[in-house]
């Protein structure tokens, strides 16, 4: 009798212990940020280009910028945009730079906890430290908003943020903003935008049954977002067999319409009206230029 009831009380002491110990993994790096002085309109503007307030401004509901409530639905549950405001209790306001620079760049919190991916901290991992510094100084301009964010409604066992660990360690590319060489500036600074704060394959590459991206299919279209759509292909070869060209894809990042006078719906059309309309001309050409002549 002894024998079963030790393997018992095994087989309920193992996950236990699992637990535990993804619990006190410890992830990230300690943030290494020079003390930089940060320009609040350079990090406003890089803000606008990377979605924040787009996607921490529940702007259906009147909420006030950045104080967070925009709900994603996806196959896991509903996630809820934090309160990005300067508020100490309910914001980020009791933050520091070295707290900012980790979550921004490394997807962990201030107390060690992963973000969930739907927080694009990959992406933005190919910040600078510059980029940092300014973000961090534009955000401490934000009105503080006295609004709690709203919990993440995710199932067994997506809810249990500890496992975020294991995803971490299988998909997470963290790497920093690499120029491929032999190209124009105009191709290089495009090529951080995309690539970098605006997120594009996000939202334009089809993911895995665990949510990470397919590589091998970077910016081949998605056939299921979070919000029920699609994303269409945006590789080179894709978008001239559509008719795009620079001119036409920089006019539609700014304005919205495309070449047919159709127009951008769902998500990209929010990614325009809070995102890329507030570019300047130069930055939009640059993403066409680049996305143009990805994989030529």
């Amino acid at each position: 009798m002894k024998k079963p009831i030790l393997f018992m009380v095994a087989a309920l002491a193992l996950p236990g212990a699992a637990f535990t110990a993804l619990e006190q993994w410890p992830i990230g790096n300690e943030p290494q940020l020079e003390a930089l002085e940060g320009v609040p309109d350079r990090g406003a503007y890089l803000a606008r280009m990377a979605g924040c307030i787009a996607c921490h401004t529940n702007v259906a509901g009147g909420g006030k910028p950045l104080a967070g409530g925009l709900a994603l639905k996806t196959d896991f549950g509903t996630f809820y945009s934090p309160n990005l405001t300067s508020d100490k209790e309910q914001g980020i306001g009791a933050w520091n730079i070295d707290d900012f620079v980790q979550a921004v760049r490394q997807g962990v919190s201030p107390e060690g906890k992963p973000y969930y991916p739907a927080f694009p901290y990959p992406f933005y991992a190919k910040l600078s430290d510059q980029d940092i510094a300014d973000l961090w100084a534009a955000f401490q301009t934000v009105p503080p908003v006295d609004e709690p964010s709203i919990l993440q409604d995710l199932g067994f066992p997506f809810n249990i943020r500890a496992s975020l660990k294991i995803w971490r360690g299988l998909f997470l590319d963290s790497t920093g903003f690499k120029p491929t060489g032999g190209k124009s500036e105009m191709w290089q600074r495009g090529q951080y935008i995309v690539e970098g704060p605006a997120h594009c394959a996000a939202c334009h590459t089809p993911r895995n049954i665990l949510g990470a991206r397919q590589a091998e299919l970077n910016l081949h279209g998605a056939d299921k977002l979070p919000d029920g759509g699609k994303s269409p292909d945006i590789t080179s070869k894709a978008l001239k067999k559509r008719g795009w060209d620079k001119d036409g894809l920089a006019y539609a990042l700014r304005t919205g319409l495309t070449p047919d006078g159709d127009v951008f719906g769902g998500s990209m059309g929010e990614v325009v009206r809070d995102g890329t309309a507030f570019l300047t001309q130069e930055d939009r050409e640059a993403m066409a230029i680049f996305l143009l002549d990805l994989d030529e």
